[in-house]
């Protein structure tokens, strides 16, 4: 299914590149279902905006597109949509949460400030989590790239992989006992990204069981395949810059 492979070092600096479309904050939008990969593919993106940001300003780049050049807070905040699900039930039904606490606030250059869910107690926790404007925003989880975002993202990424190897997943980490109420999660998952057409409408189709070779890495560097690339466009268009991975 694998089509390429780069790097998340090269994604980054593409990331920073592009332009920001929510306020100063270049938004990473990671959707995809259950167990196909997102949480991973989304701390080794993070990684890498931190990791390219702490090297300092690149001369080569104007100084919008430089990291961290144009915000006061973190180089890069990462938001799990999990976090701000009012339970089971609040599956698609959330969004108007994240908006109103995390994309607003963030878009006028406010920070963001939202309750974690506790899924052990059933309710969201007394503190509240702060985030002030980063240089860029991962949300991740899924329908975190779902049309009404899209606007606003710098990049919009959806993780696939086959459903065995998902369920898989799930069994290894969730345990037999709760995979009826994910095979609930993961029919209405199907029907939602059937009728946003999330797959087909996004920046980058990442295969989230693609098998890396390693002798085609970069030496030190982590990697990912991809089934289609995000388009490289002229600087006034929309996407990121050509990929050095």
């Amino acid at each position: 299914m694998t089509r390429g492979i780069s790097t998340f070092e090269s994604l980054a600096r593409r990331v920073y590149a592009a332009p920001a479309r929510l306020g100063r904050v270049r938004l990473v939008a990671i959707d995809g279902p259950s167990g196909a990969g997102k949480s991973t593919f989304t701390d080794r993106l993070a990684t890498a905006c931190a990791t390219v940001a702490a090297r300092g300003p690149n001369p080569a780049m104007p100084p919008a597109a430089n990291p961290a050049s144009t915000v006061a807070g973190p180089a890069v905040a990462v938001v799990h949509t999990d976090d701000l699900l009012d339970g089971w039930r609040d599956q698609f039904t959330f969004w108007p949460r994240l908006s109103t606490r995390v994309l607003d606030p963030l878009r006028t250059g406010r920070p963001a400030r939202y309750r974690r869910y506790d899924w052990a107690a059933g309710r969201f926790g007394a503190g509240w989590t702060v985030i002030e404007p980063p240089a860029v925003l991962v949300i991740e989880g899924v329908s975190a790239a779902r049309a009404a975002v899209r606007p606003a993202a710098t990049l919009s990424v959806y993780v696939t992989a086959p459903e065995p190897v998902r369920l898989a997943r799930s069994l290894t980490r969730d345990g037999a006992a709760i995979q009826p109420t994910l095979d609930r999660w993961r029919r209405a998952e199907e029907r939602f990204f059937s009728a946003d057409g999330t797959p087909g409408a996004v920046d980058l189709l990442v295969d989230g069981a693609a098998e890396l070779p390693s002798g085609q890495l970069p030496s030190g560097q982590l990697a990912y395949g991809w089934i289609r690339d995000w388009p490289d466009v002229d600087a006034g268009g929309a996407g990121g810059a050509p990929s050095a991975g």
